[in-house]
């Protein structure tokens, strides 16, 4: 039954109909979940539909299953490069070298990543398909001169059947990892695989009903895969993604349509933050010059009522030899506020008597 569908399988794509080769593929694969060739052969159909991230999970499988299969290694390498994540695929294209020595076409390859390479750390990166030939790849392989036939493949939108999401997902970020979790309840740790690309997260989950989960974003922003961990909860997977730039992620999966460039961030204490302000800058103020400005502010300030008059006090108290300020302290306090003398002459020998206003008489209030 397996090997019927596999033919079929095989009939639909070299008739270039992929879409029904990977769910025939599919198919078989849930017949024989542990055939490390249909895993590559259906990365191969996902290759061609331009689901590179779907291709890069069925190879991370197939290399599983047979860790000395040159062909899922290849795969693996082709769909890395169309997602222009070349240091994975030179990784990729080494590992299946050493199983294929006499093969050039990995050597090429390995070379062409290594152009890519250096031309992305100098800001001059581009697609590698545009320099690779179909002298590169071994028939069984998709050529990347096939691969030019959809030269935008990179943003096409995924037309496979993908398989029905099981569990739940969620993330939140720092300055430097971004943190995913996946609520998936009392799976066993040998049953979740989960790979890092420089921007690509894929996650396996051999579901106890015999189903697989897969989850194979493509991510916002680039990460560095030897410093990416995970943990298999009882409750969760929580993967943490160690940021490759301390940008925000706007959102967990990669879209052509961001455009603005995201802010870093920065937290205090971090490196040598220091925050700024508009004041920060040294200046020299010349203080004489500040306090004549406010004098001659406050004596050509124009008040009315009590305020006016507590003006006025204020500046007679100002401007008074010591005797003066002692006879308006003196005056002022022993009688209650109703004589303000500056005779201390007058009223420095004796008790000053307070005096009301016509009309009004003065009381004394006991405490």
């Amino acid at each position: 039954m397996a090997s019927e569908i596999v033919e079929k399988a095989k009939e639909a794509f070299m008739d270039d109909d992929f879409d029904l080769a990977v769910n025939l593929y599919t198919q078989a694969i849930q017949l024989n979940p542990k055939s490390a060739d249909l895993f590559a052969d259906r990365a191969q159909a996902n290759i061609k539909l331009g689901s590179f991230t779907e291709a890069v999970a069925d190879t991370n499988k197939a290399i599983e299953l047979d860790p000395s299969m040159a062909k899922a290694y290849l795969r693996k390498g082709t769909a890395c490069i169309k997602l222009e994540e070349y240091h994975t695929a030179k990784t990729a294209l080494e590992a299946g070298a050493s199983f294929a020595p006499n093969d050039s076409r990995f050597t090429k390859l390995i070379k062409e990543c290594d152009k890519c390479i250096a031309e992305e750390s100098n800001g001059l990166a581009k697609p590698l398909s545009s320099n690779l030939t179909s002298s590169a790849l071994p028939a069984s392989a998709v050529t990347l001169e096939e691969a030019k036939e959809a030269p935008n493949a990179l943003h096409q939108p995924n037309t496979t059947t993908a398989s029905k999401p099981k569990y739940r997902h969620e993330f939140y970020q720092k300055p430097d990892e971004v943190v995913v979790t996946i609520f998936a309840k009392g799976i066993p740790a040998k049953n979740v695989v989960v790979d890092f690309g420089e921007q690509i997260l894929s996650v396996s989950i051999d579901v106890p009903s015999g189903d697989v989960y897969h989850f194979q974003p493509r991510l916002f922003g680039k990460i560095v895969p030897s410093k990416c961990r995970y943990e298999v909860l009882s409750t969760k997977i929580e993967i943490r993604l160690a940021k490759a730039e301390a940008i925000n992620w706007t959102s967990l999966e990669f879209s052509k349509e961001i455009v603005v460039t995201q802010k870093a961030i920065v937290s205090p204490g971090v490196g040598s933050y220091r925050p700024t302000y508009p004041s920060s800058k040294p200046r020299l103020t010349d203080w004489d010059k500040l306090e004549a400005e406010v004098k001659k502010e406050e004596k050509e300030e124009k008040l009315d009522g009590d305020a006016a008059l507590n003006k006025f006090f204020r500046e007679i108290y100002q401007n008074a030899d010591e005797d003066m300020r002692r006879a308006m302290s003196k005056s002022f306090v022993e009688s209650n506020g109703t004589v303000l003398s500056t005779d201390w002459k007058e009223v420095g020998s004796k008790k000053v008597e307070g005096s009301a206003p016509d009309g009004m008489e003065v009381k004394k209030w006991e405490y």
